[in-house]
């Protein structure tokens, strides 16, 4: 009863904790954001909003520090962006997925060396291993095909296997248990 009770009132604290949480992010963000950035520098503070005034764009005195990130998230892309993007459509898309493929059998090959070479897990626990870690790697390493769809495919068909493989398992590992059980406890036959 004592452990029930100690488990509601861990929740009910950290339901206030997030409730105060948001409702102080909230309020930050509707501060006004020149005259909060101005008492800041006025008292020599390290951290200073500065880094979120977009270029080339005046704020007034009514915008807010949640409106300025809103404007600094939503900014043009950069120029390099968007010549990268002009000569990756220049290459066609077959090609340009066999480049994302080779990419991630790079980064995996990479994970399944070290895996081997430092550890000592079998091949196919390391193989399985290290097509998730190439996966991971992939999703965060700029690539040649705009989107997310190539990146989720190679997240979610290593993380997929690893999935079967453990059911699999699972599973295998219940039947034995019950084929031990039956051959231990013999029914007399009638």
């Amino acid at each position: 009863m004592k452990i029930k009770i100690y488990q509601v009132v861990l929740l009910l604290v950290l339901v206030a904790l997030l409730v105060t949480g948001y409702l102080i992010i909230r309020h930050l963000l509707n501060l006004p954001f020149r005259s909060t950035n101005d008492e800041l520098h006025r008292m020599e503070s390290t951290l200073t909003l500065d880094f979120l005034i977009p270029g080339g764009v005046h704020l007034d005195e009514k915008v807010t520090i949640g409106e300025v990130i809103k404007l600094r998230v939503n900014k043009t892309t950069p120029r390099y962006k968007k010549a990268a993007q002009v000569l990756s459509e220049l290459i066609p898309l077959k090609y340009r997925y066999l480049a994302n493929l080779v990419l991630f059998l790079f980064w995996s090959f990479l994970f399944i060396t070290f895996l081997r070479v430092f550890t000592f897990l079998s091949y196919s626990r390391s193989l399985r291993g290290s097509f998730f870690l190439g996966g991971v790697t992939y999703y965060f390493m700029p690539d040649f095909s705009a989107g997310k769809l190539d990146d989720s495919i190679f997240l979610s068909v290593p993380l997929f296997i690893i999935l079967i493989r453990f059911f699999v398992i699972r599973r295998r590992k219940a039947v034995l248990k019950r084929t031990k059980v039956s051959k231990l406890d013999p029914t007399p036959e009638t």
